[in-house]
């Protein structure tokens, strides 16, 4: 009798607070599984082509809402992130306003704000700037709250050019109206901007603004600063080491790539001594340079002719345990060089290859260039021989030392003969060298020989200079007026000038 009794005490009230049971139909899995089926539906609507489109109503928006109406649910917002994203990645950017009509005013849930953020970056990307502006404004008529996300994410695109970068005041403004607040996000995504578009001075003086308003700095802004800075071509010493300082006081702590910018910096404008400086301050701050910092810090003691100093590094990155690559040696071999010192950079090579650094063609063009310069063409010629047992091809720069070198020391023959072989290789495609050989030839009466070689040339399509040209009318004995002499000199001399900046880029 107790268990009747409180099964009808259940049925009772069960018939007094629910008229009738809940429909499995309406419960939340049935729901989920009805949304899945529907979206199944749309991506299968999407990959057929549309046989009649209206312009109020694409394709893609006509079978999202067929395909949610036929399971009887409401469209989500991962349908309309399929179909913003089908139009973009299809270039359908025309039907975007249209369905953006359909979210605003017929539908009735929130979207994410992700969705508008989206839609801002794609107009961005393409010149659709007034678009992007529009479309963060009337995010709240989409019963969305626009925060700082969506902020941040239009000023990105308003900075990717000057236009854009003068309407973020009126954007910033505006949006302390739709209760934004600025963040300190807002201020880095500025800050990279003007970065990015090589305005480091506003850049810093948003950083300026930042500090005093309170706002912290991650360390990632500060070391971006200072690259650009460093960047800067016409940026001064004072104000690198200056506003490195700054940051010092700001509780910011260089690491190495920080270091490895101001060292770059400073040995790029020929201010090594400054730079071997950063270095021991590097050092103090107990941070071990690598051996790319000591590199450049070698070259630029070198370039200040501080060749004790260069020593004393040198030693001081092998006892660090730091090994040396190829271009260190190069750097340390050009010091010995610029010292006369040859033999000791002929060593260095020998030291190089036992302890598995192998020298390469910049290692050997100098110390032949080096050798032909103090008139040890013997010694040069062995070590070309040298170079094409190990294998390293000769390259132009290589030629025209050896043949610079031979001429200057008067054996023009010689020089012709290398002349030619670089020519049979496909090497010489400037008429310097080749006016150099000619010029020679002719002052040395061989100007059968020098006629033989423009034959050759002009075989090879490699035309002479004006100064060729006037040795072989001399040698021939034609005369030439003052007006025919002015001519070739001005043509030989404008030559002279595109050789010399063919070299310096090689």
């Amino acid at each position: 009798m107790v268990g009747c009794t409180s099964k009808k005490s259940a049925s009772f009230f069960l018939r007094k607070h629910r008229k009738w049971p809940y429909s499995p139909y309406k419960a939340r899995w049935h729901r989920t599984f009805n949304q899945q089926q529907a979206m199944q539906s749309l991506k299968q609507s999407a990959l057929k082509p549309p046989q009649q489109e209206s312009p109020n109503k694409p394709h893609l928006l006509s079978s999202l809402i067929h395909s949610f109406s036929i399971y009887d649910v409401e469209p989500t917002p991962k349908a309309f992130d399929f179909i913003f994203k089908t139009l973009v990645n299809t270039s359908q950017f025309h039907h975007i306003p249209s369905v953006l009509d359909h979210l605003e005013k017929v539908e009735s849930f929130e979207p994410p704000e992700s969705t508008f953020a989206y839609l801002i970056e794609v107009y961005g990307r393409t010149n659709k700037t007034q678009e992007a502006i529009e479309l963060f404004y009337r995010i709240p008529k989409f019963r969305c709250v626009p925060s700082v996300y969506s902020l941040n994410t239009l000023i990105s695109v308003l900075c990717r050019n000057s236009k854009g970068l003068k309407l973020v005041p009126e954007i910033l403004l505006k949006s302390q109206v739709m209760n934004i607040r600025v963040e300190e996000s807002t201020f880095q995504v500025l800050i990279t901007a003007l970065c990015r578009i090589r305005k480091v001075g506003f850049a810093i003086e948003m950083m300026n603004c930042m500090v005093n308003e309170g706002f912290s700095v991650n360390a990632e802004i500060y070391s971006l600063l200072l690259s650009c800075l460093c960047e800067q071509k016409d940026a001064t010493k004072f104000e690198v080491m200056g506003f490195l300082e700054q940051l010092r006081k700001l509780g910011f702590f260089p690491g190495m790539v920080d270091y490895s910018n101001v060292i770059r910096f400073l040995v790029k404008g020929k201010m090594g001594l400054d730079a071997l400086h950063v270095l021991n301050h590097m050092k103090s701050d107990r941070i071990k340079p690598d051996i790319f910092c000591y590199t450049m810090v070698l070259h630029g003691v070198i370039e200040d002719e501080d060749y004790l100093k260069a020593d004393e590094l040198f030693d001081e990155l092998l006892v660090f345990g730091l090994v040396p690559d190829a271009y260190t040696y190069n750097v340390y071999i050009n010091g010995l060089c610029k010292q006369n010192n040859v033999e000791a950079g002929i060593k260095m090579v020998a030291s190089m290859e036992e302890l598995g650094c192998k020298p390469n063609l910049i290692t050997y063009n100098m110390l032949v260039k080096q050798l032909c310069k103090v008139g040890e063409l013997s010694k040069a010629g062995k070590l070309v021989r040298k170079m094409g047992l190990k294998g390293i091809g000769l390259n132009m720069q290589t030629y025209r030392i050896m043949i610079d070198g031979l001429a200057s020391n008067g054996k023009i023959v010689e020089a012709c003969g290398l002349f030619e072989e670089a020519l049979d290789k496909g090497l010489c495609t400037q008429s310097l060298m080749f006016d150099e050989i000619i010029c020679g030839l002719c002052n040395g009466d061989l100007s059968c020989k020098a006629l033989e070689l423009l034959e050759k040339m002009a075989g090879k399509n490699v035309s002479p200079g004006a100064r060729a040209w006037k040795a072989l009318l001399l040698s021939s004995g034609f005369k030439l007026d003052r007006v025919e002499t002015k001519l070739f000199s001005l043509v030989d001399s404008n030559q002279t000038q595109l050789s010399s900046e063919n070299v310096a880029v090689e």
